[in-house]
């Protein structure tokens, strides 16, 4: 344990043999293993599944925009915020809650480990071939006589609508000259306006 005799008598330190607190902490850690082996108590290492990605859509906008009623008796599941059901928890705001369910304790929960397969060489191979199938389908390949025809109808468009702007830009002129016409026709037989509050001088 501590010595008390020191190698100097203005030596008041106290000192500590390590080797025997050594050997007492190894004791002492072999004596709780074997009281776990013997009441069967010897606790595996859990095993977790590597970390997979989402299946499912994760809804942020289905309650954006609404309003809810909260009381006491309100279940915590319709709270406000975002509800995580594997883990029991409310979030306040869409970034926490990826946050969240993209953390350690929601994967843990789930049983997974944050640890990522290894994709071999085939596999990547296989995943460009379908990215590069959906890029195929999603461009609509344009033929150049194709896009010139298309070009000229917008054109034609364009000039179709511009004609009927003038159209009704010249019925418009048309109509308040023959207004004009009619009022001056009215005064010369002595109608004053029919019915209108205006006073013609």
């Amino acid at each position: 344990m501590a010595s008390g005799s020191g190698s100097s008598k203005n030596d008041f330190r106290r000192k500590w043999d390590k080797d025997e607190y050594e050997t007492l902490a190894q004791k002492r850690l072999a004596e709780e293993r074997d009281r776990e082996r013997r009441d069967g108590k010897i606790a595996q290492p859990v095993k977790r599944d590597l970390l997979r990605h989402r299946d499912y859509k994760v809804d942020l906008e289905s309650k954006l925009g609404k309003t809810i009623v909260i009381t006491k008796t309100t279940p915590q599941a319709e709270m406000g915020g975002y509800y995580c059901n594997v883990c029991d928890c409310v979030v306040k705001d869409s970034i926490n809650f990826l946050d969240h369910i993209n953390g350690k304790k929601h994967q843990r929960n789930l049983g997974m480990s944050m640890r990522v397969e290894r994709s071999s060489l085939d596999q990547v191979k296989k995943r460009f071939e379908v990215n590069k199938k959906k890029l195929e389908e999603k461009q609509k390949e344009y033929d150049f006589e194709e896009r010139m025809k298309e070009l000229r109808e917008e054109e034609e468009k364009a000039k179709a609508y511009k004609k009927e702007k003038q159209k009704e830009r010249k019925r418009r002129a048309e109509g308040d000259v023959d207004f004009e016409e009619d009022d001056e026709m009215a005064a010369v037989m002595g109608f004053s306006g029919f019915g209108s509050s205006k006073k013609s001088h």
